[in-house]
């Protein structure tokens, strides 16, 4: 030490600072410096890039604070280690931490110029100063890391002393070759050779190895796709070093100089906005932000995502995406004032295929960019959401058949209707509010059942069904499918209009939402990564599905049985042409008042899609589609059939190829017509007490005029039907005009009784 010291305490100053009598430090105190450093020198991890994988494992995006790939030894070309150490160190694998004969070397090159002309750190040293570079955290750490001082000289060679008696030399050679950068944006030397020559480093040439090897001593003023004339006397340079130290033949250096650099550089994507899914590539960050197996707080995860080397496995498949994007962009173009988003899921895993929207990723908003995800909920995207109309409907219909209510029940639903809207039951009893809710039809008006109601999405039958089956079943039952309505004193969605869709959703929601149906009746999380693993490809953490039925197969088997209605003749989605003719498929429109946002939600087996156009200027305040232009065509009149609906059909048209025609199971029939019950015979009761007879029996009620009979005029003179129904259906009762029937000879029998129909 005290040698090494003593020499350091002469020369080493001259490397680093032009020479003007410092020649005059004193061994000992060298000594002391030395030795007040410690004897270790932690190196720590690099920062490594991180891939992003879509479901078959082809990379979507890259996420790094330094793109960088480690690699070994063995994974770098022979050709490329002798050209570094020959221009940077040729005597790397004879001298210690100091060479001691090209610092002497160095320093007497210097001090005859007077100014630094070469330098005599070796391989080791400059691996200690580019770790402490990358090490330090704050402006002075850098500061002190570069500084041209004696100081930083001492502590540099004690740490290379350190490293030195830690590891090998191939162990520091490695270590190097992955810590250098080699400018352009590349840190080591596997994200050089990939970004420059488009190969692996255990690929580069000779020409290639000579120009990497070439840029270390200065990235910048050797950067090859910025002076290439410069990069090339530089390869040069470093083709005769070789050639001299016998590293290659002569003859082989004088052919290879006759070249010119032969580059293939590749584009340096960082981040998601130039991958095939950028807001699917946000929506994972996000996501993966949130888990706590990643760190202890976001700002630890995010770290290890952009510094950790990840290898990210996703759900995306992108046919899919290419599929959403295509649809998304042909019907909503990203300068018009509205927004079109899709989402796709898989039904029973929840895997997220594809995540579109209209507006692209970036800063240009005269261009329609935004860095806002409007697919996802606003956690993850920043998006409030968007009202999903009519598409809320079938969460009641779940509900009702949930309940035991069959698909044959009538409601008499006029073209509007008054329900007092304590009428309504909650989760915590009647509907506090003395107001009336009146809602009226936008469509047809008559005597549906469920089957009808829906795929004419009747409004006044959705409002009596939702009476019927109190707002807490519905309310509980989207909850439970992945729909973040809320029920708390500063916003409430269990509200009598619940049916018409009034919550702020996203699309990947309702697609999660429906999925539901499509699988039976099993909801899962929608689900963006599949699994993660470190740097050294160990898996840090798989995600598996997390799945939980929430209503019983039969009950979704008829709620697909029902919205398939909606695909067939007769249906708005079939009258649309958005129907998938060769496979079974169900769905249901939306449309919210004053067509703000228009919703097509529907799937098949296999695939679970919802679409999505809201109004929206460039500003971000909305307005309606009615007289807005999407996609190139004005749409005087919005609605979720014919304005999201052909979204959704594109899109899931083009995707059909890539999964099998599997069938929805039909319901059963008890679900369907109901258990025959018996009606309870209220001949001659006020209306009244009929009612809450035939009501407490599970029958609906309606009035069917007057009719001639003996009973008491305005009492009930018959049902119909009588006898048994199926159980929840509608039974009429028809009142008494207080006259009997005339006598008629053909039917004397029937007269006689005066009972008339039971």
């Amino acid at each position: 030490m005290l040698v090494v010291s003593a020499i350091l305490g002469v020369v080493v100053s001259g490397l680093a600072i032009p020479f003007a009598g410092l020649v005059g430090v004193a061994a000992k105190s060298s000594a002391d410096g030395l030795e007040e450093l410690p004897e270790t020198f932690d190196t720590g991890s690099l920062a490594q890039k991180t891939t992003i994988l879509d479901v078959d494992g082809n990379p979507i995006a890259s996420v790094f604070d330094e793109n960088r790939v480690n690699v070994s030894l063995t994974q770098i070309s022979r050709t490329m280690t002798k050209a570094l150490v020959s221009i940077e160190d040729y005597r790397f694998y004879e001298h210690g931490a100091l060479d001691v004969k090209g610092t002497m070397r160095a320093f007497f090159t210097n001090a005859a110029s007077g100014d630094v002309v070469q330098g005599g750190s070796t391989i080791t040293q400059q691996l200690v100063k580019q770790t402490l570079l990358n090490q330090a955290a704050t402006e002075e750490e850098q500061q002190a890391a570069t500084d041209d001082t004696y100081a930083r000289k001492l502590r540099e060679l004690r740490y290379a002393i350190a490293l030195e008696k830690q590891y090998s030399k191939d162990w520091i050679l490695e270590r190097y070759l992955n810590t250098v950068f080699f400018g352009d944006g590349a840190y080591g030397i596997q994200a050089a050779a990939k970004h420059y020559y488009d190969v692996n480093a255990k690929k580069l040439n000779l020409n290639q190895a000579a120009t990497l090897a070439g840029l270390v001593q200065n990235p910048s003023a050797f950067n090859p796709t910025i002076y290439p004339e410069r990069a090339i006397e530089r390869r040069d340079i470093v083709l005769d070093r070789m050639a001299e130290l016998g590293a290659v033949p002569q003859a082989r250096a004088d052919k290879v100089k006759k070249r010119g650099l032969q580059l293939d550089v590749q584009p340096l994507n960082n981040g998601c906005v130039s991958s095939v899914a950028p807001f699917f590539c946000s929506y994972v960050i996000e996501y993966l932000k949130r888990d706590p197996a990643l760190g202890k707080n976001k700002a630890e995860r995010e770290d290890l995502i952009r510094t950790g080397g990840l290898t990210i496995k996703t759900s995306i498949d992108t046919r899919f995406q290419a599929a959403a994007d295509a649809s998304v962009a042909d019907h909503v173009f990203a300068t018009d004032n509205a927004i079109g988003a899709l989402a796709m899921v898989e039904p029973g895993t929840g895997e997220i295929r594809a995540l579109a929207q209209s507006r692209p990723m970036g800063r240009d908003k005269q261009a329609g960019e935004t860095f806002l995800n409007y697919t996802v909920p606003r956690k993850y995207g920043k998006a409030n959401g968007f009202q999903a109309g009519s598409t809320f409907k079938a969460f009641v219909l779940a509900a009702a058949i949930k309940q035991g209510m069959p698909l044959s029940k009538t409601y008499n639903s006029p073209p509007q209707i008054e329900i007092p809207m304590r009428e309504f039951n909650t989760c915590d009893g009647p509907y506090q509010s003395t107001d009336v809710w009146d809602p009226k039809n936008s469509t047809s008006s008559g005597t549906f059942n469920f089957y009808q109601g829906t795929q004419l999405s009747v409004n006044t039958f959705f409002a009596q069904l939702e009476r019927d089956t109190g707002l807490c079943a519905p309310f509980k039952l989207a909850k439970s499918m992945g729909v973040q309505v809320t029920h708390t004193k500063k916003q409430d969605d269990m509200v009598p209009s619940f049916t018409l869709g009034v919550a702020d959703v996203s699309p990947l929601e309702m697609a999660g939402a429906y999925a539901t149906f499509a699988s039976r009746g099993i909801y899962c999380d929608p689900r963006p990564v599949l699994s993660i693993e470190d740097a050294n490809g160990n898996v840090l953490k798989t995600y598996e599905k997390s799945c939980q039925r929430v209503m019983p197969a039969s009950v979704a088997d008829a709620v697909s049985d029902v919205l398939r209605g909606v695909q067939e003749p007769g249906g708005f989605g079939y009258n649309a042409g958005i129907s998938l003719n060769d496979r079974d498929d169900a769905g249901k429109t939306g449309t919210t008042s004053g067509q703000f946002a228009v919703w097509f939600c529907g799937y098949t087996p296999e695939v679970a899609t919802a679409s999505m156009i809201a109004g929206a200027n460039q500003d971000g305040t909305w307005r309606t589609l009615a007289g807005q232009s999407l996609g190139g065509s004005t749409i005087y009149s919005a609605a979720g059939s014919t304005t999201a609906g052909p979204m959704w059909g594109d899109a899931m048209k083009a995707v059909a190829q890539y999964v099998p025609a599997t069938q929805f199971v039909a319901p059963d029939a008890r679900t369907v017509n109901g258990v025959p019950t018996t009606v309870p015979f209220v001949n001659g009761q006020s209306v009244d007490s009929a009612r809450a007879e035939l009501e407490d029996a599970g029958f609906s009620v309606a009035l069917g005029g007057y009719r001639a009979s003996g009973y008491a005029s305005g009492t009930v003179a018959y049902t119909s039907p009588s006898g048994t129904a199926s159980s929840g259906s509608t039974i009429t009762i028809y009142q008494s005009t207080g006259t009997p029937p005339r006598s008629n000879n053909n039917n004397r029998g029937n007269n006689g009784r005066g009972r008339g129909n039971r």
